[in-house]
């Protein structure tokens, strides 16, 4: 029997679940490594046989596990090479070994390919979660890694080991000391920030290596928050019609984007991010009982995988449940008053007026569209509806209460979030929007195309109606004014087959990359008031996180 990594977990595919990792964990890093490879078709050719192809999309790497047909730059390399990607303790000369990594191409794109993988080997290296795929990859034949290099490669038959998991695995053991934290394990005081949006420092400079990555950032926020939201929650009568129903759209785990934003900004300004939780606790009930509210005014029938509250418990209960989301939110906020004061506490308050305002008149001009069969002419018409109706709870005011958490009341302060992430939030929206189209419905967590059984004005929609031809109109017109109730999930199909024809998907996603890139640009720019810190670098990566997440 020969020693060779199981087809299951090929090199290829050992390359794709890197980057697609990667993508949650260290979105920013992804999109610089992206940014070196814009262009570059990349080839690579695995001992065990597997192909890859990488090319970068936008801020995205994308990676197909296959041959490329006509690589500007090809690798070819063999399990000593592999044992090396990821080992920055040796100089870059003794990382090219004497045949077994060969590289073709022109001089500038073989650099540009070298500057993306150190990238993505420097925050790759430091991340636990990294450290145990690629430990799972080279535990599939431990002979490959322990054994002797074939006598026709000598001299070179050194014994071949995972020299960097190794060294990796002793600068990251369990039971090192506690580090301060943003929230649970996070650090955020002396801080290993990799990646500064300028320059990246290598994890080998740290005395312990530890955990620093988005989606656990995320994941220990939401739960703080959810504690939080739990411990708000009255144990009282009426349960079975109120409290144990309030409890439901909460549990339904979102991704705690909100939470980790308003956490992060508070820890940006220097404040105590313990201190942000409640207001995280508060922005996610209003946040729930939008949902309630909107899934009844869009009649859905799915929420994150479940049914809505009013398809399960009726009209009535719904409504009533939405109310108390909202009354417990804006006591939430008042609580602040015992451990902020009265000055945080008020624009807090300021805060949240605001936010509620402008979600309600981006619902308004939506339902508005829909009530008066209105299919608005320019992009700029969703983009004010986005921003208003989700942008604001979504990005821009977490951001705010956040910074308001940790004392800043200076509305020119806090203007500084807003261009950035109303860009970014647009952005978000419409790759939710696009995502209720082609995701996955597990993934996505609502019922396939409910948008368009909706009726909803999203761009894809507002570019079809742009561009479809004179005798299609009509019968669109026909199939979008139906009641949701009169739709079919073939109305729905029909309305999806002409976006495909008329490039409405490919445009949204175009435009959705473009909005987010602006949005980078103005978050490097308008938030250079903050010093380097543990929360600007989770701000950053969340800003990140909308350029790379797979579409």
């Amino acid at each position: 029997m020969t020693d060779t990594v199981p087809a299951a977990f090929t090199g290829a595919r050992l390359l794709d679940e890197t980057v697609a990792a990667l993508s949650d964990r260290a979105p920013a890093v992804l999109a610089a490594a992206a940014d070196q490879l814009r262009g570059i078709r990349l080839g690579l050719r695995f001992d065990d046989d597997s192909h890859a192809t990488l090319t970068a999309l936008h801020s995205r790497i994308v990676v197909r596990q296959d041959r490329c047909p006509d690589p500007d730059v090809e690798v070819v390399f063999d399990n000593r090479a592999m044992n090396l990607l990821f080992d920055l303790q040796h100089r870059p000369v003794d990382q090219v070994l004497p045949d077994s990594l060969d590289v073709r191409g022109s001089q500038e794109d073989t650099l540009a390919v070298w500057r993306a993988f150190t990238l993505l080997s420097r925050r790759a290296a430091g991340l636990r979660s990294m450290q145990e795929l690629w430990g799972a990859y080279r535990e599939q034949a431990p002979r490959l890694w322990g054994g002797a290099v074939p006598a026709a490669r000598e001299p070179y038959a050194d014994p071949v080991d995972w020299t960097a998991a190794d060294y990796l695995a002793r600068r990251s053991p369990d039971d090192a000391p506690a580090r301060p934290a943003l929230i649970g394990d996070t650090t955020v005081r002396a801080p290993r920030v990799l990646w500064d949006g300028r320059t990246s420092t290598s994890w080998s400079l740290e005395d312990v290596v530890r955990d620093a990555d988005l989606m656990e950032t995320m994941r220990r926020c939401r739960a703080r928050t959810n504690e939080e939201i739990e411990r708000l929650l009255p144990d009282r009568e009426p349960r079975a019609e109120l409290y144990d129903l309030m409890r439901s759209y909460p549990a339904r785990q979102g991704k705690g984007l909100r939470p980790t934003l308003t956490i992060a900004a508070c820890a940006a300004f220097g404040g105590r991010p313990e201190d942000a939780v409640r207001a995280a606790a508060a922005l996610e009930l209003f946040h729930n009982g939008f949902l309630v509210h909107d899934d009844i005014a869009d009649e859905s029938t799915h929420r994150r995988g479940l049914p809505t509250m009013h398809e399960e418990h009726g009209l009535g209960l719904a409504v009533n449940v939405g109310d108390g989301l909202n009354l417990l939110a804006v006591d939430a906020v008042l609580s602040n008053l015992e451990t902020l004061g009265l000055a945080r506490t008020l624009g807090l308050i300021h805060e949240a007026i605001h936010m509620c305002r402008e979600s309600v008149e981006g619902q308004a001009l939506e339902l508005g569209w829909i009530r008066h069969e209105v299919v608005p002419e320019a992009d700029e018409a969703y983009f004010t509806m986005s921003t208003k109706k989700t942008g604001w709870y979504t990005c821009m005011s977490p951001c705010r209460i956040g910074a308001v958490c940790a004392g800043v009341t200076d509305p020119a302060v806090l203007g500084r979030f807003d261009e950035a992430f109303r860009l970014i939030g647009i952005a978000f929206q419409i790759q939710d929007d696009i995502l209720n189209l082609v995701g996955e419905e597990a993934l996505y967590g609502k019922e396939p195309l409910g948008d368009l059984l909706e009726g909803k004005r999203t761009v894809m929609l507002i570019h079809l109606f742009r561009t479809a031809y004179g005798h299609e109109r009509p019968r669109l017109l026909d199939v979008l004014r139906r009641r949701r109730t009169d739709k079919t999930q073939q109305h729905a199909e029909e309305l999806l087959a002409a976006m495909r024809r008329h490039g409405s998907i490919e445009y949204a996603t175009d435009l959705a990359d473009r909005l987010a890139a602006e949005g980078i640009a103005r978050f490097e720019d308008d938030l250079r008031i903050i010093p380097e810190n543990e929360g600007k670098a989770v701000l950053r990566q969340i800003a990140h996180y909308v350029t790379s997440r797979p579409l």
